[in-house]
């Protein structure tokens, strides 16, 4: 058996009985022995039909080298072969299946000889590509023994088999005799063509011709018995026919009809099956089961070669790799090719059966490019979706309105994805493509969106920093001088700038198509942001209001009302004047104490001066409209909290600081005033000079008359002059007239040498800047080492005991150099 798969000898096996009754298991087990089953269709069928005795199973056992019994002369003639016999034939290519039929016309059968002559002659031409009739050459012309009858009834059954399948008939006449085969042959065709002409045809073959059901072919051969090695030479040539059988031009006719070698034992099973239980031998549900057979055969064939065609893995692959122009094109064209040949293959089969096996082909091979499809439909998305996105920056970057370059760049994405999707979807598939497009348009949606917030973002970000600039410096400023009306002014402020801002933002989001509601929310969070601008300024600098109390204080205190230092010469109203410097400080807390953007009028400011200038709460002068500590409370009258920046408990701490920070300016104030006083003391009334005068008369004669002493007086005086101007002598007095006079003998004798060196090396420098004058002028560094050498010889004071007296010397100093 395994030679037999291999392509030796296989054994006949009977797969009809002589009861008519076909094996199926002995039909499968020959198949699996002979290897059938894995030829899929390269193979062939050749079965024989032929009177009883006539030597069929001879001439098959000599052309395909098959082992069918064969009849045995010497023992008479009668019936060797029953029912139908299957073999395989050995050496030829392609795989052929050999049938060997029952004899016809024979007398063990009887009357029922014509029905199963009938049905086995059916049976051979429906699984048949060669059917050989073997006919012996004195029969031709003859009416029952050329098997003219049967012919006749099996053409005729044909016609309603609905499967117009081309079948090759071989007439092999044997013991030939001296009649040329040319006239043989002529007179076979002429008899065949009349008895296919005289046959009751349907309708729709009415017309047909011979030629398209059948190839007739006919061959002669000489007797067996007595020219043996003739015969067996014309077999051999005869061999060589069905060598390559199924190939184009072939011996083996038509191969449309073919059924796939692996349901050819199904297939003869249901055609022998359908035969036995129709009496009329009508089959037009086998012609569906051959149809369906076949036609998915084919259909799993084309499929295979779909999935491994170059073309195909060449554009799947490049569509893993990237976009891809016209896919569905070139789609479309490779399926085409496989539907094309499918529709070839399969025109013959039955139209309904052929029609679902399309759809199912086709729907197979979408199935396995639809990933395919929807990569390109994804690359088609992002490129779509990222040229949108570089087109509306573009757009934006134009200064063209948000909204129209939305909606032209949406437009213009849509159409071009569209125009994509046509490429890409090929005619076969009745594709909806709303969802893409919903899920491009969601995904557009969605980077419009996030531009359109970060626009919104951007200009309102703007806004709030035109808004910040606008407000912030400016509130400073007005709540820095703390004038009444401050509040006033950051008002009108506010509303200016916040309406122009508020105007300006409304007419720059019309080009976003915002909705009313959305519009003024946006514009009631730029007021809110103006709002808080003004509200974060004031809380900072409330934050500083000691600081700028201080300041203010200062101010008034030491300048006068022309913004000038002011000098304590004593004849001021110090009193009034702190006065009016607390005053104006209080007024700058009372301005910082609370936002007032709205136009309420509060007592913050009376509360004030009442509780902490006017004498504090148990004063007598407190007003009659406060019965009670204001201040004594945490939030204040007509202010709400949110506008609160001060609380009247913080505002009482805080003057406490104050007014601590304070007292020692005023002190200081009134010192300076105190020792302007004393210093105009220091000379003598005038009645005492004009005694002086009166009673020195003499003395001062003297001196005229004596120029010594009055030079002695000079040089006392110059230097008496020189040591006042190096000494701050008031001061010293201040701390005692004994320590004045110890401190300045102490000093006495190192500031007069000083001097005298200082007076010596001018008169030094000036001799030498004469002589050479004359030459060149004195360099730079002469004169700085003059101002050097005057600075070292003076002599800088500094009381260890006040430090304000430093700062006095050292002016007085200065004023004496500057004279």
């Amino acid at each position: 058996m395994d030679a037999a798969a291999g392509g030796g000898e296989c054994h006949a096996a009977q797969v009809v009985g002589a009861d008519g009754e076909m094996d199926g298991a002995a039909m499968e087990r020959f198949a699996a022995a002979a290897g059938l089953p894995s030829r899929g269709l390269s193979y062939a069928v050749v079965s024989i039909l032929g009177p009883q005795g006539s030597g069929k199973s001879t001439l098959l056992n000599h052309l395909f080298g098959t082992s069918f019994t064969e009849m045995d002369a010497l023992k008479g003639r009668h019936q060797t072969t029953k029912g139908i016999w299957i073999a395989k034939a050995v050496g030829i290519e392609p795989f052929t299946v050999v049938l060997d039929l029952e004899g016809t016309d024979g007398r063990e059968r009887g009357q029922d000889d014509t029905a199963f002559e009938k049905q086995s002659a059916l049976f051979a031409l429906a699984v048949s590509d060669i059917v050989i009739i073997n006919l012996w050459c004195h029969d031709i012309g003859r009416e029952h023994a050329a098997n003219r009858p049967l012919l006749r009834t099996v053409f005729q059954v044909l016609m309603r088999l609905f499967s117009p399948r081309k079948t090759t008939l071989l007439l092999v006449v044997r013991d030939k005799t001296k009649t040329p085969l040319e006239f043989l042959t002529q007179a076979l065709k002429e008899d065949i063509q009349k008895i296919w002409d005289s046959v009751q045809k349907p309708e729709a073959y009415k017309e047909a011709a011979l030629s398209e059901f059948f190839n007739v072919e006919v061959t002669a051969l000489s007797s067996y018995e007595e020219k043996e090695e003739l015969f067996k030479e014309q077999v051999g040539q005869l061999r060589q026919r069905f060598y390559h059988s199924i190939a184009p031009g072939g011996l083996a006719a038509d191969r449309r009809g073919v059924i796939p070698a692996s349901g050819f034992c199904l297939s003869a099973l249901q055609i022998w099956k359908v035969i036995r239980e129709n009496k009329d031998l009508n089959l037009p549900a086998h012609k569906v089961m051959v149809a369906t057979v076949r036609c998915e055969e084919i259909a799993n064939e084309k499929l295979r070669h779909f999935l491994s065609d170059k073309g195909w893995l060449e554009l799947d692959a490049a569509v893993k790799s990237g976009p891809v122009l016209s896919f569905g094109s070139r789609l479309r064209a490779i399926l085409d090719s496989y539907l094309s040949e499918y529709d070839m293959e399969t025109m013959y089969f039955d139209e309904g059966v052929r029609t679902a096996k399309r759809q199912q082909l086709e729907s197979s091979m979408l199935d396995h490019t639809y990933p395919a499809l929807e990569t390109v439909i994804e690359h088609l998305h992002v490129v779509v979706l990222n040229k949108f996105k570089s087109d509306l920056d573009q757009s934006l970057r134009s200064r063209e309105g948000f909204a129209a370059a939305v909606r032209q760049c949406a437009q213009a994405a849509i159409g071009e994805f569209d125009a994509g999707l046509r490429d890409a979807v090929v005619k076969h598939v009745e594709w909806d493509a709303s969802k893409v497009r919903n899920k491009l348009q969601d995904h557009i949606q969605t980077h419009v969106e996030s531009v359109r917030n970060a626009k919104l973002a951007e200009l309102k970000a703007n806004y709030e920093k035109l808004l910040s600039d606008g407000l912030a410096g400016p509130v400073q400023s007005l709540l820095e001088t703390g004038e009444r009306d401050s509040w006033a002014c950051i008002r009108r402020l506010y509303r200016r700038e916040t309406e122009n801002a508020a105007l300006a933002f409304l007419a720059s989001l019309s080009e976003f198509d915002l909705d009313q509601t959305m519009s003024s929310k946006m514009v009631s969070d730029l007021r809110e942001h103006a709002r808080s601008v003004v509200e974060m300024k004031s809380r900072e600098e409330a934050g500083n209001v000691l600081m700028r109390m201080k300041e203010r204080f200062f101010t008034v205190l030491s300048r006068d009302r022309d913004s000038m230092p002011r000098t304590w010469t004593g004849d001021e109203d110090l009193r009034t004047i702190t006065r009016e410097a607390r005053l104006a400080a209080l007024r700058l807390m009372s301005v910082m104490a609370a936002i007032r953007l709205d136009d309420k009028p509060d007592k913050i400011d009376r509360a004030l001066i009442t509780a902490l200038l006017d004498g504090g709460p148990f004063s007598q002068k407190r007003s009659v409209e406060f019965t009670y500590d204001p201040l004594a409370s945490s939030t204040w009258e007509e202010v709400s909290p949110r506008d609160t920046l001060i609380t009247p408990v913080q505002c009482k701490s805080i003057w406490r600081q104050f007014k601590a920070e304070t007292e020692y300016a005023v002190a200081q104030a009134m010192s300076m005033q105190e020792a302007h006083r004393r210093s105009k003391n220091l000379l003598p009334p005038a009645w005492t000079i004009l005694l002086l005068a009166i009673l020195g008369y003499n003395e001062f004669m003297f001196l005229l008359r004596n120029p010594l002493y009055l030079l002695g007086l000079f040089v006392a005086f110059v230097l008496s002059y020189a040591i006042w101007l190096q000494y701050d002598i008031t001061v010293y007095f201040r701390h005692g007239t004994v320590s004045a006079l110890l401190t300045i003998l102490s000093r006495l004798l190192p500031t007069i040498m000083e001097i005298i060196t200082a007076i010596v090396n001018m008169s030094h420098s000036q001799k030498k800047h004469s002589a050479n004058r004359s030459h060149h002028p004195p360099p730079i560094h002469a004169q700085i080492f003059k101002n050097q050498t005057w600075g070292q010889g003076q002599v800088q004071y500094e009381s260890p005991d006040s430090p304000s007296s430093s700062s006095s010397s050292v002016d007085s100093n200065n004023n004496g150099d500057e004279s």
